[in-house]
């Protein structure tokens, strides 16, 4: 199913009306949320002060603001669990890891210890899904699955909805399998990032 979501129809939200339509909907949760994250790089915003730090290349700056940050985590964690809930993130990651990637590993570490659900996959372990192209970037949980979409410059265009039960099912299907095999965040960063850090943490 999830490699088949580009071709199911949905409704087609901008930036600001999709992130309207979560907010509203993240409020109502009483199940997990499944975020399936693929493409190796995204921009972020501009006015993001860690985004600013990346560019920059100012990898202690970048550490520093993503600890600063380290409280809202905690809160969005304590909020999901309120409702029942949880987000749980699920990292597809290919070889050799981008540098993208390891200025949003420190903040999945922040995530992770203040108790976000995180996993990593390697991108050959789902070869057999991408035949035909990589997976899309979805977000799926009780009200709707969410086909993220992008621009050609990777900055966040909106989302195409689509609430078709029996999609939203087997996906979440999937996602969960996927899952399974994937490796917990604290190992993975451990053994596979530490390492790679312009500048260690």
């Amino acid at each position: 199913m999830l490699d088949r979501i580009h071709r199911i129809p949905g409704k087609t939200l901008d930036v600001a009306t999709y992130h309207a339509v979560r907010r509203a909907e993240t409020e109502r949760l009483t199940g997990p949320i499944w975020k399936l994250e693929r493409s190796q790089y995204f921009h972020e915003p501009d006015d993001d002060p860690s985004w600013q730090a990346f560019v920059a290349d100012d990898w202690p700056r970048v550490h520093a603001v993503f600890e600063s940050e380290r409280a809202d985590a905690r809160a969005e964690v304590e909020s999901y669990a309120r409702q029942g809930s949880e987000l749980r993130r699920l990292r597809i990651v290919e070889r050799p890891v981008s540098r993208y990637l390891l200025w949003e590993m420190q903040w999945f570490k922040i995530l992770a210890e203040e108790g976000t659900a995180i996993r990593v996959l390697d991108a050959g372990d789902i070869e057999t899904l991408e035949r035909d192209g990589v997976l899309p970037e979805v977000v799926v949980d009780e009200h709707a699955l969410y086909h993220v979409r992008y621009d050609e410059e990777w900055r966040p265009c909106g989302a195409r909805r689509i609430d078709d039960p029996d999609v939203m099912r087997q996906a979440t299907t999937e996602l969960a399998e996927l899952w399974e095999l994937a490796e917990p965040f604290s190992r993975y960063f451990t053994r596979e990032i530490m390492t790679l850090l312009p500048s260690a943490p």
